[in-house]
């Protein structure tokens, strides 16, 4: 038999070419894969002791959390790895290389010490970008560095200690909460207060949707606002299997959301734009702004981009409104089970002879700032979060068998962080960590073990405004009810969409106080 003779010339070019390609992508992986090793060795980083990855490309694991969710046990389901693997542990969930951590040191080293190696992750900006367009939690880098400078002055103590623009809408709260004796779910009343607050507070006009005789398009902008909330909050949890997952309306419900927006946002620009050129402006517009602060018309005194100014709303709105009704609810929730808490609060508000809070009478409440600190303890609002290395970096604890080491972060990799099991640590919060006891606060300092509104360059700038709106209606109600008896038999159920409640809502009555 004649030998074989291969000639390069009858070789198809493309194959010439494809042999190049997977040669080039051989070396460099080689190149990358030596240089993390390298990189990992030089700053004395090892494994964390467990390495997860439940059925076969880590599919498992990533079905589990998805079931999680309907099931009302995603927070508890991460919570038990941790307490069956480690605090700092790797996972393997599809085409995601994920590193879990409930450790102080580490999430003080992802949000402030080495913040700029790490981005909020393409999972979450996938999954809020359709509806947040690029405001201040879409977006990353320089462009949330623009955002923060556009927002962050818009929230200055000064801004926000005026108690006057919660009163109104705490008074048509309070007028709904039956005096009889009657079974009521606070919930969806605190939904409706925060919203028709935040909607005055950001556009000038409230959604008025406490009120008996409603507002049509107010109440249309809370269902549809309520309809993209929960879709935006499956993706972000499901994260790359959110492709598969559609809802009939949410298109159609952004579109809603942002014409309602828009109307203001025009007004706002329109008057901006007569103020500055010296012509004849809207005189309802010019007394509103006179006599209070709209967060809309501040911010067009930086830019009169009708695109960027809704954006920003809408994150604003978006973080705000669910945030500070949840920790309403989820107290009242607690106060209803424990007697001693709302007999010792009581107290300190019948010690104000009725007179309304102010914001320095609000920070002098010590009692009630430890009730609000032990419920964003046990009920953090955003009880988890997730980072993607923008770079190959580390962590100082988590590996090796003792989990002193640092671990090693590749570029690509996710964090993800859950404040709910830190701050149930035993460790950190004595041995009583799933106990409501708001005395700890009387000598605890946890630092950054506890994180209700994040930490570092990220920090919530909507945080006092918050607890100051939580804080006023929770003292106006009780100056209004001098008891509240428990009417839900179920315990806590978790209730995690972009933020935390209890699914069963807050089912209570009130006894109002006697004259």
């Amino acid at each position: 038999m004649a030998p074989v003779s291969f000639d390069l010339l009858q070789i198809p070019f493309y194959g010439l070419v494809a042999g190049a390609i997977f040669i080039t992508w051989s070396l460099t992986k080689s190149i990358q894969a030596l240089r993390r090793w390298s990189y990992a060795r030089e700053n004395g980083c090892q494994p964390p002791a467990h390495s997860v990855c439940h059925g076969l490309f880590g599919l498992g694991m990533a079905m589990e959390l998805t079931r999680a969710g309907p099931e009302h046990r995603f927070l508890e389901l991460i919570r038990g790895w941790h307490q069956s693997y480690s605090p700092t542990f790797k996972a393997r969930m599809l085409n995601r290389r994920l590193i879990f951590t409930t450790e102080p040191q580490n999430i003080q080293t992802i949000l402030a010490l080495k913040f700029k190696d790490f981005s909020v992750g393409s999972t979450r900006l996938s999954a809020v970008r359709p509806f947040l367009g690029n405001g201040i939690f879409s977006v990353d880098g320089s462009a949330w560095e623009h955002s923060r400078a556009l927002l962050r002055p818009n929230f200055s103590r000064t801004q926000i200690n005026d108690t006057e623009l919660y009163e109104s809408h705490i008074v048509e709260l309070i007028e709904q909460i039956p005096r009889d004796g009657s079974t009521i779910d606070l919930f969806p009343l605190f939904l409706k207060g925060t919203l028709d607050t935040a909607t005055e507070f950001l556009f000038g006009e409230s959604a008025h949707t406490l009120r008996k005789e409603g507002s049509a398009a107010g109440v249309a902008f809370a269902k549809a606002f309520d309809v993209v909330q929960d879709v935006t909050a499956l993706r972000f949890r499901v994260g790359p299997l959110a492709m598969f997952y559609r809802k009939k309306g949410f298109n159609q419900a952004v579109r809603d959301v942002r014409t309602y927006v828009d109307r203001f946002v025009q007004k706002t620009i329109d008057h901006r734009v007569a103020v500055d050129s010296g012509r004849k402006v809207d005189e309802d517009i010019k007394r509103l702004t006179d006599s209070r602060y709209v967060f809309s018309h501040e911010l067009s005194k930086q830019t009169l981009d009708k695109t960027t100014i809704t954006d920003q709303l809408l994150s604003i709105m978006f973080a705000g409104r669910d945030t500070t009704a949840g920790l309403l609810s989820i107290v009242f929730f607690i106060l209803a089970r424990r007697p001693d808490v709302w007999d010792r609060l009581q107290k300190e508000v019948i010690a104000l002879d009725g007179e309304k809070p102010s914001f320095e009478i609000l920070k002098s409440m010590t009692y009630l700032t430890w009730v609000l600190n032990e419920t964003l303890r046990l009920y953090p609002i955003a009880p988890f979060n997730i980072r993607e290395a923008k770079q190959d970096t580390y962590l100082p604890v988590g590996g090796g068998p003792d989990g002193k080491s640092p671990v090693h972060v590749p570029k690509g990799s996710e964090v993800v962080f859950s404040i709910y099991t830190m701050h149930r640590e035993n460790d950190i919060y004595a041995p009583d960590g799933d106990e409501f006891r708001p005395e700890r606060w009387e000598t605890l300092r946890p630092g950054w073990a506890y994180l209700p509104f994040n930490g570092g360059p990220r920090t919530c700038i909507g945080q006092q405004f918050a607890l100051t709106e939580a804080g006023y209606t929770i003292v106006r109600i009780m100056q209004q009810f001098e008891s509240i008896e428990n009417r839900d038999p179920n315990s806590w159920t978790e209730n995690l969409k972009l933020t935390l409640s209890n699914a069963n809502g807050t089912k209570v009555a009130l006894k109002p106080v006697q004259n």
